[in-house]
Parts: structure tokens; sequence; C-alpha cells
């Protein structure tokens, strides 16, 4: 599947028992830094269990066309021959980061601080997202942006001749703003400060402290304080990259609603600030159990084994527990259709500028699959239906977004009829292999001719 081509329909319908073991692709977040950092560093990074779906096959061509050696052999090793902090060379081409927000996000910081020039662009989903709440903070180091209005892409930034080290409060919980300050301040002299109210996904400091970064963080009355020492010579790593938890969802979600299902899902990353999904979904009475809990790389891991759960409650999720789930909402709000009363979601505005407004493509394709949803600027309330009440029976759009895209396809294994998707193409950016793995599985998926 491509997201950059001809669109895929794609059909999935009330599905048997959903049966077997899952090994979803490795851990997106950690894939894009993983490439990155390598580049950024002295020496060989080895990488195994990259996810080689499009978004990071985009960051690894960019990395080379900044001048890191970045290969895969036969095996699926991936090598990064890095060119060290500020090592970078300017780019020849622009820099198409496909749809990706991530990558494009994290590369522009990483290139913020070096002397050069770097355009960027992205496919029509990616070319409408704001990139304001990235390119203010780097200004401060120094750097300049010249996009479209609205600050979108196309996108040329300018890095900073001479930057300087930044303390900076985070507006908003997002980890790729943080992390794109944080990597600007690679090659800025001094220390540069982070400040974030809400503690967001932390991969970024903890990947920095493994390839020798000086990095500190601590929680004060301000909220959590990262602190990281600039010019410092980054050691190339070898890193196994952990399953990832926002693929793991679905997988998982389905199990939950298709009655008889038994999934185990192997080797999950649960770090605290990934994991919120999962813990969410214990509270509102899920059968889903960690097995063999464990440490690989300095992140937590664990195989999760989730069972059908006809008795689902609806809860109120903690607000505060939103930056640690942000991306799982759109599959919980399908659970939360086939639990009992009311799922409340607040405090996830952010969702308005993903892929996608995430709010209004999950809320009307609910509705129209006979699910009542209300929602506000930053708030939505799943009224659930309960187990094998859920009509579907509805195509819905995608918009682009892969989340929205496998949300919808998950949902139509339960409901009682049909869930159509318009295009499932953008699934090819996270999760490539999707729709085999839920095959194997036995979900009843079938693409549509257009």
């Amino acid at each position: 599947m491509s997201g950059h081509g001809t669109p895929i329909p794609m059909t999935s319908r009330k599905s048997g028992p959903l049966n077997g073991v899952a090994h979803v692709p490795g851990d997106k977040s950690i894939s894009h830094r993983s490439l990155i950092l390598g580049a950024m560093s002295v020496g060989e990074t080895v990488v195994t269990g990259l996810l080689e779906g499009e978004d990071v096959l985009d960051t690894a061509k960019a990395m080379r066309a900044f001048g890191a050696d970045v290969t895969r052999d036969d095996s699926g090793v991936w090598r990064v021959q890095g060119v060290g902090v500020g090592g970078f060379k300017e780019p020849s081409q622009v820099i198409d980061c496909g749809n990706s927000g991530t990558g494009v996000r994290l590369i522009m910081g990483t290139m913020a601080t070096t002397n050069m020039t770097a355009t960027f662009t992205g496919d029509a989903s990616l070319c409408s997202r704001p990139m304001g709440r990235v390119t203010d903070p780097l200004a401060l180091f120094g750097a300049q942006a010249f996009g479209r209005k609205g600050g979108r892409l196309p996108m040329t930034i300018v890095g900073a001749a001479d930057p300087v080290a930044v303390r900076y409060t985070v507006p908003v919980p997002s980890a790729q703003v943080k992390s794109a300050v944080l990597l600007a301040a690679l090659n800025a002299p001094g220390a540069t400060v982070v400040i974030e109210k809400e503690a967001t996904r932390d991969h970024t400091e903890r990947m920095l402290a493994g390839f020798g970064a000086t990095i500190s963080a601590e929680e004060t009355d301000e909220g959590r304080v990262i602190t990281l020492m600039g010019r410092p010579e980054l050691k190339a790593q070898t890193i196994v990259v952990p399953r990832d938890p926002s693929s793991a969802a679905f997988p998982v979600c389905a199990a939950l609603i298709v009655e008889g299902s038994d999934v185990l899902v192997p080797n999950i990353g649960l770090n605290p600030t990934r994991a919120g999904l999962f813990t969410t979904l214990r509270e509102m009475g899920a059968d889903l159990t960690y097995e063999n809990l464990r440490e690989e790389g300095g992140e937590p891991v664990a195989d999760l084994r989730a069972r059908f759960s006809p008795d689902l409650k609806g809860i109120e999720v903690p607000p505060d527990r939103a930056a640690s789930m942000i991306d799982e909402y759109p599959v919980l709000s399908v659970v939360a259709a086939f639990a009992q009363g009311q799922t409340v979601m607040k405090g996830v505005k952010e969702l308005r500028v993903k892929e996608s407004d995430r709010i209004d493509a999950m809320a009307k394709g609910l509705r129209a699959a006979g699910v009542t949803v209300e929602e506000g600027e930053d708030w939505w309330i799943v009224h659930g239906r309960g187990h094998g009440a859920v009509t579907g029976g509805v195509t819905v759009e995608s918009r682009l977004d892969h989340r929205i895209a496998m949300s919808f396809i998950v949902m139509g294994m339960a409901s009682e009829k049909p869930m159509r998707v318009d295009d499932a193409s953008p699934i090819a950016t996270s999760f490539p292999i999707f729709e085999r793995l839920m095959a194997d599985l036995g979900a009843q998926i079938v693409r549509n001719n257009v």
C-alpha cells in the first residue's frame, strides 16, 4: 500500500475469533530517532527491528541527503555511518517527508543550528499541518523559516550561522516540539533548557543519553525541566528497536471486541510515556495482561495478551494521560463504541492537528455507523452501545490518515454490518504489514475495486 498513489478502498466485515501471535512492526518513534541520532554520531550505528514503513524510510532518505551513509543489508539490519554533530552537508534536493509530521519536525530541528539551507515538503496531508509550533522555538536559536501561509509546507529553513543556547517552555504537550528543540540544541554551545508542563514521550531524552549526550531531567514547580549541554560528541550505538505500542493497539483492540479472540502481541515497548492506552483499556475491564516483563535498550518491554472482553465499561480518561496515548484515541473510540456507558476523553485538542482532525473524522464515522458522539474543541464523548449492538454498514473517509483507516477497519470486524474505508493506502506509512497481519489472525478484510 502507498500513501502517495492510487486510493485503495478496503472493507472489513464481522470476523470469527481472532487468534494467534501478532508480530507488529518496530516502534516508529524510536526508529526515526535511531536514524537521526545515528547520522549525528561518530562511527557506525547498527539498528535491528527498524520499522520499514514509508515515514521512516523517508527519514532514512533525508539522512542520506544530509550526508550520512545509511544502508540496509539483506537480513534487515540497518547501518548508519554518522557525520557527527554539526557535520551535516547542505542537501542538493528538496527533502520530501511524505506523510510524517514526526520526521519533518525532528529533521528541521536537527539542521536548524547548522549553517545551511534546506527545503521541506510532503504529501497533501503533511502540507496542511502547521509547522509554526516548531519553527517558532527554532527561531530562538537563530534559524529562519519561510513557508506557505499559516506556517505550512513547502518550507525553507535557513540554519543559524551562530546558534545560541535557549530556554524554552513548550506551550502544548508535544514530544515532536520538545524533541525538535533538543535536537537543535545539540549544535548550540552551552546549556539549552526545555520545560514541559505535562510530560510527553521521552524517547529522545533516553536515546540522547544512550548516545553520550549530557542531559538531565527533573520535576520542578515549573514542570519537567530538561537540560542539554550542546556540542557533544555522540558515539555510535547498537540499537534493538522494540515493537511499536501504537501499532500494537490495533490487534489488541480488535481482540477485545471480536468474540472468542485470544491474541498475543510480543515484545511491545511499555515506556510509561507511551502506554496510556493499555492502562485505560484495563480500567475499562479489558482482559489484557502483561507477560514476560523485561527491559531492553533502556526501555521497558513485555508481551501483551488480549482476550475478548464482552463486559467493557465506559470511563472518563484522565486528561493528564492524553500525552501518553494521543495517537491511540481513534481506536480507543472504537472500543468505546462496544462498551457500556460513556467514555469521556478530555484534554485532547492535539488530535485536531494530526494527519487529520481526528476528533472530527472519528466522530463523523462513528455517527454514520449508529454511535452517538458528542464533541468540543478539546474533548469528545462516545456513548457506548455494548457488545453486538454497533450497526456499522457505512463507508467512511480516511482523510489520508493511517490511524483513522485502521480504526474503522477494526470496527468492521465486530460491527453487525461491514465497514468500508474509502482509502486505506495511508496505512503503509506506519504499519505496512497491517492487512496481512490481521488476516493471519482471522480478520475478514478485502480490497475493493475502484
